[in-house]
């Protein structure tokens, strides 16, 4: 099994998986100096960087674009060296800065980091180490030997001293890998050339040896055979001889060109690891050389390592992060069960302190301590693994005994050998402090102590406690001895490490004891300790008795520091503290108290209260945050003088809308002018919150005018209420603020314009500048121009148009017309108005009123000063035309009027002025509808011409959607056109668009007629070359049959664009005559051929012509017909082989191949083309005219012989095939025609030229046909190399059942090169599926390099169970994994491995499915399982599963484990089991140590239970809970009387414990009685004490209470007495001493009495009195003050 190996396996990262590509993962570019840090150099087509593997944390790999031929990384730090070339540089990453640089003068062939500090360099010549400190240059070593000459390096170690170097080079002379070594030593400046393979420096310890000894080994594989040797370097005089080791190195037959690759040394176990190159592993015991391990670790080759926790780690071909270990609990008892070799199992249990070789320690003991060997016993016993027999039994035994004369004591020399290796335990080390201390040799135990040498335990501290108390605590520290430590720091003053001490080692003290007596001490240490105890979680005091504590000592200051800090996290359960805390500072300090409520830090108070404390205080502002009651804020709010007013004005925030109105009230109550800035403040900032018109209201009712205008002054530019606005200006108005009222109207856009413009009419204001604002604004000019005139305001009316708004002039000149206002005062308003209107309006205005001509002059004056305004000559052109005033002449020369409105004016009037007006404005839609409508067709036309617009063509000769099509309309424009208009046209534009348009309309029968009016009469246009094609071309399409007339009659057009024409509207003949008449032979042969469909008139008119380009293109349309002998004949006859491609094409698909050879023959003498010569040769082949094909390629020629030998392949031609593939050597397509052929071996040889996976498929399958499996596993092995060629091989190979011979190829696939994951796959899958016993071995040596998910398909399907497990484990699927074993538990479990699994899934679900299957199956292991499941399982859900089967008893051992978890479930589940078997001692310890549990309930299950003990841990249960009346009845019922004391005492009441008193006496129990009064000292009252003792005779019981308490007066008495004594005494000499009488000296009284001082009232007796001796306690002090809480002396 694999956890018996004497070594832990482990694969830390795959390299890919971290994006590095298995390409860069090689000896020349990744590097591993260390564990620390992997190196990989990767280049990419894009770039070169250089990647660091951080080994701690594999996620923080990072990349540098860093280009160099080598990159080592430092084995410690983050530092990188690089070399490029020559240059060598050293970088600090984290730091970003270089280290250090160099250039050499040779090339480096390998270097790497032999120290942090140095690195090693070999060059070709020598070996050199460079320091990366300081500023020197590489220092060389030594010469390189010559055996090292055309080796690549490999290696290069040192000793740790540096003065033995190891220089390692391999070869491969004659095909084997030879290792050549050179050592050289430095002391002596030798080298010695040795043939190995790996080597490595180490050190052992030989028995008896004072030093280590230097040991060198070296593995080397010759011809003869493989050794490891070790042998001595540098002995140590003193140090016995090491004897030189030569011992074989064991290599499996597989591996017969394995060899050593590298070895590194473990000094812990002193064991040498191995590594060769196919993957094994070798581990080595370095002082006898004795073989301890071998095995296969990598399917790959590990090409670097490096040491690995005294192991090794590495890297292979893949990328597999690998490290070897050693398995410490495993590797003993492997080395005796294996190879048997018990001495060296003793040595490296010994040495290596490891388990397995216990029972050959005992015995060898005994059998020393029965031949009297004592010393060597001792020291046997000193050393043995694991102090196994360190005993205190082994201590007894060497102490009893006595040494030889001369020798040390056995128990002497025990120690001895104890404290040179190591420490002693806890017994040997009282043993050994005894004697010391008596000796006073402390100073040697705290030598001891500092080393680590003892072990500290409490009863080691007891001892030294005696002689150093600091050291006493040293060890109590160390030996975790709690209430000892605190006794310590509590004597030594240190109280500040108290509580940082208990919280480390979770120890609780009583803290309120601790606490009086630090406060008595020091108040602020002592504030400090109980905040750190009330922070704790849970608290160890509460707040209360912290406090309780400080205000009895008067502490106000402390007490409010320690509050502010302990009640910061304002809890409601705090409030009374909160309160308490509040009522201190106000009443002593305000200021305190100010800052605390300003601060906000608490919420759960008493408020009323403590806000009649802040009022009465001062505290106004801080009364008014704590009052709710509106009496009281109406009280206090109105203190403004002495209220911040920015808090007051956001105070009223918080209060409800009627409270803030009340409020605002009370202030204007109180005093008006104090309060009236705050209140407009306050109504401001609330305005919206409390309503505007409520405030308004408020103000008005108080008569505040002022207010009112401020507050809406302060709100009216914000709002949106026109009440509010309109309010504002009224107020604004009554309080003369005109300039305020003409802002708000210019300004605000949320007024009624209508409510304030009859406001503004009514309020009759100085200045009517506001009125007119609004009535500008809101469009009530008119309203405003009557207003104005009525009331004789005229000249307001003049400042409205002339400085407010020039541009209501029209409306204000309109509004004075309606009021038949004077012509002049209107006339000379106008004149005067100077500003920018539009005159267009004016106009508008006017002429609505039949007013004009009031403008006249007006408009005259502006067109003579230049106006350029369209208004001003609309006005003049309506004037002229209404006056007769020659309008013609004005409408033809001004081009400023708008000739639509113009227009429009006049049609009616006059339509020719109408048609002037459109004609100049080129208004087209207009004047067609103008000339439409009164006939005005000749105008209509010549407009039409002139204007050269398609589009207004269109618009008259077809119509649109303004203007409907009508015929007779249309009839008319055309004979106006064709009669008068166009004739007279001389401009040839003015002719084309008209033609135009006639196209465009559609008009082909009237646009004949235009143009036979035009070209067949004698005009200008007669031989124009464009209206000739459109002439013809038009007949074309509407009359066919004057085509021919047109053609003879015509000689100016364009004749192939006109024939061209005609052959597409179906007019061949007229076509053809048309290229005849030019002579255009060839398309006149195309006419033929093409469209008139006649070869044979063709073939007539090419024999006419006897032209080539005419038989060329005779000899296409024959062979386009397919009468390919007779195109073959025409393209001879023209000698034209231009298209011979589909002449080729054509003759190819009829099989016509002999008239295809006597064209191409032709066509080779024409043109040198690669087809026509790869044709010919085809037409030999498919004529198999054989031997002209050989001549053909004999002679010179530029056919593709490739192309035509695949078409002959494809073909089946394969003899033609065969001759042209030997001519161009094309051995893959030779290979595959031989098989068509049946040559098998030829092909065989064939394909190995080839080397092409395409010729192995042919050949392979070809071989597996015939059956010549030897021929198609030669084929076989060049193909599974390729992944994707492996698939259908072994599809095929299954297909035709061959399944031996195709394992047999995939076997033998394996140890190829190129070996890949899917051989290994598939062939995991051929076992499953036909070879089922050999899948596990397959699986355990190849599990790395196979498709896990593939092969688990597999397994699955052939129910191959463990290795299904198998595989879902090193595919890390343990959720998988663990379910398999659950459901096949019969094949696949086994409970070692199925723990491993189990704690590694990721379904917390199979957790209590795999308890379920071993309930079911292996009950007695469940313990074992819920061990190791324990940190991930839910306790509360495991002990519900068991409880509900009834299973609890099998799961003890699991609960006694989970309880320190301290789970309800698990605890009242382990209680319920420990009732059930009347465990009374475990069931106490359990409650005790584990609190989370129903308590009450059980105690009230136990309550009743049979057994005495159990009613007992009822009674204790009660105490915990603190029900200390149910816990007294059932001790009292019991007769536990000791319990029931215990009880009253830890309840603290008074009331309980003279109950228990009381029931003593009456039940007869006088000495309960007597011990009660020394259990509850601190409780009971004495003069219930004495009533009690009187009356029921028991004073004898009673007297050691009073003699205590009596005791404990005169105590007191006599201290008092003693300080009034010094206090006198204090008072006489500072009267004695000044010179003030007896004023002074009374004066002095206060000193120290007074404030800080020892107050006498109270504290002493009274004068004229003795001590209460029988009463209570003093107030103001503790009973247990000045004497113990026990009776003195009793």
């Amino acid at each position: 099994m694999a956890d018996q190996l004497p070594i832990t396996f482990q694969e830390h990262v795959k390299l890919p998986e971290l994006g590095i590509d298995v390409s860069n993962i090689s000896f020349n570019t990744l590097t591993l100096q260390s564990d620390k840090f992997i190196c990989i150099r990767e280049k990419t087509a894009q770039r070169e960087q250089v990647c660091i593997v951080d080994m701690d944390d594999t996620s923080k790999t990072f990349r540098r674009p860093i280009t160099a031929d080598s990159a080592i990384m430092n084995p410690e730090n983050k530092i990188i060296a690089l070399k490029a070339g020559r240059n060598l540089q050293v970088f600090n990453l984290e730091m970003k800065a270089k280290v250090k640089s160099c250039l050499m003068t040779e090339d480096v062939q390998f270097w790497r980091w032999i120290t942090p500090f140095d690195i090693a360099l070999v060059t070709e010549t020598s070996v050199l180490h460079w320091s990366i400190e300081g500023t020197s240059s590489p220092e060389k070593q030594f010469d390189r030997h010559g055996n090292l000459a055309g080796t690549q390096i490999i290696a290069y170690t040192t000793n740790a001293k540096m003065n033995w170097m190891a220089l390692i080079g391999i070869s491969a002379p004659q095909g084997r890998v030879v290792g050549s070594m050179q050592l050289f030593n430095k002391d002596r400046g030798a080298s010695q050339p040795i043939e190995a393979h790996a080597a490595e420096f180490s050190e052992i310890w030989l028995e008896g040896a004072s030093q280590p000894t230097q040991v060198f080994a070296f593995a080397a594989r010759s011809a003869a055979g493989a050794k490891l040797h070790i042998v001595e370097i540098d002995h140590v005089e003193g140090n016995p001889p090491f004897q030189k080791r030569a011992v074989d190195i064991f290599f499996p037959p597989e591996a017969v060109n394995d060899f050593p690759v590298s070895m590194q040394a473990g000094p812990k176990y002193e064991l040498v690891y191995l590594v060769t190159k196919f993957g094994f592993i070798h581990l080595y015991d370095l002082e006898t050389g004795a073989c301890v391990f071998t095995n296969r670790i990598s399917g790959d080759t590990v090409f670097v390592t490096t040491k690995h926790d005294n192991g090794i780690i590495g890297v292979n071909r893949k990328g597999q992060v690998l490290s070897v270990n050693v398995n410490e609990d495993t590797i003993i008892p492997y080395i005796l069960a294996n190879s048997g070799n018990v001495e060296l199992a003793f040595r490296m249990a010994s040495r290596a302190n490891l388990p397995g070789a216990d029972q050959l320690y005992v015995q060898r003991f005994q059998q020393l301590m029965q031949q009297g060997q004592y010393n060597e016993a001792a020291k046997m016993a000193a050393s043995s693994p694991r102090g196994m027999l360190r005993t205190e039994n082994t201590i007894d035994q060497l102490k009893n005994l006595q040494s030889a004369p001369g020798q040390l004591q056995p128990i002497l020399q025990y120690f001895a050998t104890i404290l040179e290796k190591g420490e002693l335990n806890r017994y040997e080390s009282i043993e050994l402090a005894r004697p010391v201390l008596a000796s006073n040799r402390k100073a040697l135990l705290e030598k001891w102590l500092k080393e680590d040498k003892l072990e500290c335990s409490e009863e080691l501290g007891d001892i030294v406690m005696q002689h150093d108390s600091t050291l006493a605590l040293s060890i109590y520290l160390r030996a975790n001895v709690p209430n000892k430590v605190v006794i310590c720091f509590a004597q030594s003053g240190q109280f500040d490490k108290i509580v940082l001490y208990c919280k480390k080692v979770n120890y609780t003290p009583d803290w309120v004891p601790l606490l009086q007596q630090i406060t008595r001490i020091d108040g602020d240490k002592a504030c400090d300790f109980a905040l750190s105890l009330v922070k704790e979680n849970p608290p160890l005091v509460t707040a209360d008795q912290v406090v309780s504590v400080f205000t009895s000592q008067n502490l106000v200051q402390q007490t409010t520091r320690f509050l502010l800090d302990a009640l910061k996290e304002d809890r409601e359960e705090e409030a009374h503290l909160q309160t308490k805390l509040l009522e201190m500072n106000l009443l002593r300090a305000p200021q305190v108290a100010d800052a605390i409520l300003g601060n906000n830090m608490f919420s759960h108070f008493d408020r009323p209260y403590v806000a009649q404390l802040a009022e009465k205080a001062g505290l106004y502002q801080r009364a008014l945050e704590l009052y709710d009651n509106l009496d009281d804020i109406k009280r206090v709010a109105v203190h403004t003088e002495v209220l911040n007013g920015e808090w007051l004005i956001s105070y009223f925030g918080n209060l409800s809308v009627d409270d803030s109105l009340a409020v605002l009230r009370q202030m204007l109550d109180h005093n008006m002018a104090q309060n009236l800035q705050i209140v407009v403040q306050v109504a401001t900032k609330y305005s919206e919150l409390l309503g505007a018109q409520k405030l308004i209201d408020m103000f008005e009712n108080y008569r505040c005018n002022e207010g009112l205008y401020y507050y809406l002054g302060s709100v009216v530019n914000v709002t949106t209420d026109p009440a509010v606005v309109f309010k504002y200006i009224q107020a604004a108005a009554q309080t003369g603020q005109i300039k305020e009222v003409e802002r708000v109207v210019r300004d605000n856009d949320h007024y009624d314009a209508e409510k304030v413009k009859n406001y503004l009419k009514e309020a009759s204001l100085p200045d009517q500048l506001p009125l007119i604002i609004v009535c500008d604004r809101f469009e009530y000019v008119h309203d405003l121009v009557l207003y104005l005139y009525s009331n004789g305001m005229n000249k307001y009316i003049e400042v409205y148009v002339q400085q407010v708004n020039p541009s209501r002039l029209p409306q204000v000149v309109g509004a004075l017309l309606d009021v038949d206002c004077d012509e002049s005062v209107v006339k000379s308003l106008i004149s005067s108005t100077s500003g920018m209107f539009s005159i267009s309006d004016l106009v508008d205005e006017v002429e609505k009123r039949n007013r004009l001509k009031v403008l006249h002059r007006w408009l005259e004056a502006k067109a003579a000063e230049g106006s350029q305004d369209p208004g001003v000559y609309n006005a003049l052109a309506k004037i002229y035309i209404d006056s007769n005033y020659e309008p013609e002449k004005f409408l033809s020369s001004n081009k400023l009027y708008d000739p639509r409105v113009i227009g429009a004016y006049s049609e009616k009037r006059d339509p020719s002025l109408a048609y002037l007006a459109y004609s100049q404005g080129q208004c087209d839609d207009e004047l067609l509808r103008l000339t439409s409508e009164n006939s005005m067709f000749k105008q209509q036309s010549r407009y039409l011409i002139k204007r050269r617009d398609l589009g207004l063509w269109s618009k008259a000769l077809s119509g649109d959607d303004q203007h409907v099509l009508n015929q007779s309309h249309r009839r008319q424009l055309i004979d106006q056109i064709v009669s008068y208009s166009l004739p007279e046209a001389d401009d040839p534009e003015e002719v084309s668009v008209c033609v135009k348009a006639f196209m465009a309309a559609g008009l082909p029968q009237e646009l004949i007629e235009l143009l036979e009016r035009i070209i067949l009469e004698d005009t200008p246009f007669s031989n124009n070359n464009n209206l000739q094609n459109l002439l013809i071309l038009t007949a074309v399409k509407v009359d066919p049959s004057r085509v021919a007339d047109y053609i003879e009659r015509l000689g100016n057009y364009d004749a192939p664009d006109i024939a061209e024409i005609c052959i597409n509207n179906g007019l061949h003949e007229e076509a053809f005559n048309i290229y005849k008449r030019f002579e255009v032979n060839t398309d006149a042969i195309g006419v033929l051929i093409d469209h008139v469909g006649s070869l044979d008139r063709a073939y007539e008119y090419a024999e006419r012509c006897d032209q080539p380009e005419v038989w060329s293109r005779l000899g296409k349309a024959q062979l386009e017909g397919l009468r390919i002998k007779e195109s073959i004949d025409s393209y001879v006859r023209a000698d034209d082989a231009t298209n011979y491609a589909e002449v080729i094409d054509v003759s190819s698909h009829a099989g016509k191949f002999d008239d295809l050879v006597r064209f191409l023959l032709m066509a080779r003498k024409k043109v040198r083309e690669p087809a026509v010569e790869s044709e010919l040769l085809f037409a030999y082949a498919k004529t198999e005219r054989l031997s002209d094909l050989e001549d053909m390629l004999r002679g010179p020629n530029i056919a593709q012989v490739q192309k035509v030998g695949d078409r002959c392949y494809d073909e089946g031609l394969f003899e033609a095939a065969r001759l042209l593939f030997q001519n161009v050597s094309n051995w893959a397509r030779l290979a595959s025609t031989l098989v068509r052929l049946g040559d098998y071996q030829a092909a065989v040889d064939c394909g190995r030229k080839a080397n092409s996976t395409q010729v192995w498929k042919d050949v392979n399958s070809a071989c597996i046909a015939e059956k010549e499996f030897r021929l198609a596993q030669i084929c076989g092995l060049h193909l599974i190399v390729h992944a994707e060629e492996l698939e259908p091989l072994v599809r095929q190979y299954e297909q035709g059942g061959y399944i031996d011979e195709l394992c047999s190829l995939i076997e033998n696939g394996l140890g190829l090169e190129r070996a890949h994951m899917g051989m290994f796959t598939e062939l995991a899958i051929l076992y499953c599926k036909y070879k089922p016993e050999q899948i596990m071995d397959h699986l355990k040596l190849y599990w790395s390099r196979i498709n896990i998910p593939k092969v688990i398909r597999a397994c699955e399907a052939a129910h191959l169970w463990p290795e299904l497990v198998f595989l879902y484990v090193h595919y890390d699927e343990f959720d998988n994994a663990a379910t398999t074993i659950i459901q096949h538990s019969a094949d696949a479990w086994e409970h070692a491995s199925f723990k491993d699994i189990i704690v590694k899934v990721s379904n917390v679900e199979l957790y209590y499915k795999a308890l379920r299957f071993y309930l079911a199956e292996q009950p007695l292991l469940l313990n074992d399982l819920l061990n190791v499941m324990m940190p991930r399982i839910d306790h509360t859900r495991v002990v519900s599963m068991f409880l509900k089967s009834d299973n609890i008893p099998l799961i003890k051992k699991y609960l006694v484990a989970a309880q320190s978890t301290n789970n309800k479930s698990v605890n009242e589940a382990y209680n319920d089991l420990l009732i059930e078997e009347e465990d009374f001692v475990g069931l106490r310890n359990s409650i005790d140590n584990h609190d989370n549990f129903d308590g009450i309930g059980l105690a009230q299950r136990l309550e009743k239970h049979d057994l005495l003990e159990f009613r007992r841990i009822a009674a204790h249960l009660y105490n915990q809970a603190k029900r200390w009346r149910q816990s007294l009845n059932l001790s009292k019922k019991d007769k536990l009387y000791k319990d029931a004391m215990t009880t009253a005492r830890q309840s603290g009441s008074t009331e309980i414990a003279e109950d228990l008193l009381r029931y003593f006496v009456e039940s007869g129990n006088p000495s309960c009685f007597s011990a009660c009064l020394y259990t509850c000292y601190d409780l009971v009252r004495s003069d219930v004490v004495m009533e009690l003792a009187w009356r029921h005779g028991l004073s004898n019981e009673a007297m050691p209470y009073f003699i205590n308490l009596v005791r404990e007066y005169q105590v007191k008495v006599d201290t008092l007495t003693t300080e009034v004594s010094e206090l006198k005494l204090k008072v006489e000499k500072s009267g004695s001493g000044g010179a003030g009488g007896s004023s002074d000296g009374a004066n002095q009284l206060l000193g120290p009495a007074g404030l800080g001082g020892r107050l006498m009232i109270g504290n002493g007796p009274t004068a004229g009195g003795a001590p209460n001796v029988f009463g209570g306690a003093t107030p103001g002090n503790n009973a247990s003050q000045f004497g113990g809480s026990q009776f003195g002396g009793f």
